[in-house]
């Protein structure tokens, strides 16, 4: 998956640099990986946190100070188009924030105890997805005032909110889905050898 990311990243335009947040015992495999993917830019590997938003707050630490935006990526997304990066990096440079977003399309239920409850209105609900892009200082406070307070969110994008900025959002893709389960990869895995999706 990260070989496939930074593939796609190779190919963004106007990036300066690329922080890649990696459990400890896959740093010599990172390394390896950013070696053979064709990126011309700099590239630095750390060790990431215990959560998703640990490791984020520390490749922060490292992203250089001439970087105006940042855009955060999970190589769990393995197949975000370099276009799609671009598109919300521009947005993030005008609003200040910015997220690859699809609108909700399935019917959402609430449940208790295996049965449902209601019915929840779909309109105006977005699934979030990766890259998200946001000016280097509203991040970095995110992330600093987060990690003072004992905020955990499940995106950087919420970390924002909390403090009362707006996010926006960017056209995102449903090929651009988040591997987590055996399912998942199956059918990366089968679009790959259909050729429905980029393999590097």
């Amino acid at each position: 998956m990260l070989h496939y990311a930074m593939r796609a990243i190779a190919s963004v335009s106007g990036l300066l640099e690329v922080v890649i947040a990696l459990p400890a015992e896959m740093l010599r495999e990172g390394r390896s990986l950013v070696s053979g993917a064709g990126i011309e830019i700099p590239v630095k590997l750390t060790a990431g946190g215990v959560e998703r938003q640990d490791s984020v707050r520390i490749a922060l630490e490292l992203v250089s100070v001439e970087s105006d935006v940042v855009a955060v990526h999970d190589a769990a997304r393995p197949f975000a188009h370099p276009k799609l990066f671009e598109e919300t990096i521009r947005v993030a440079h005008q609003a200040g924030a910015a997220i690859a977003a699809i609108p909700v399309s399935d019917t959402l239920k609430r449940t208790e105890g295996g049965s449902i409850v209601a019915t929840a209105a779909r309109a105006g609900l977005y699934c979030a997805q990766t890259p998200q892009a946001f000016r280097r200082e509203i991040l970095t406070r995110a992330h600093r005032e987060a990690h003072y307070s004992g905020i955990v969110a499940t995106d950087d994008a919420e970390l924002v909110e909390r403090m009362g900025l707006r996010v926006a959002i960017v056209d995102g893709s449903s090929l651009n889905f988040k591997i987590t389960t055996r399912d998942d990869l199956a059918m990366a895995e089968a679009a790959i050898a259909a050729g429905m999706l980029r393999a590097g």
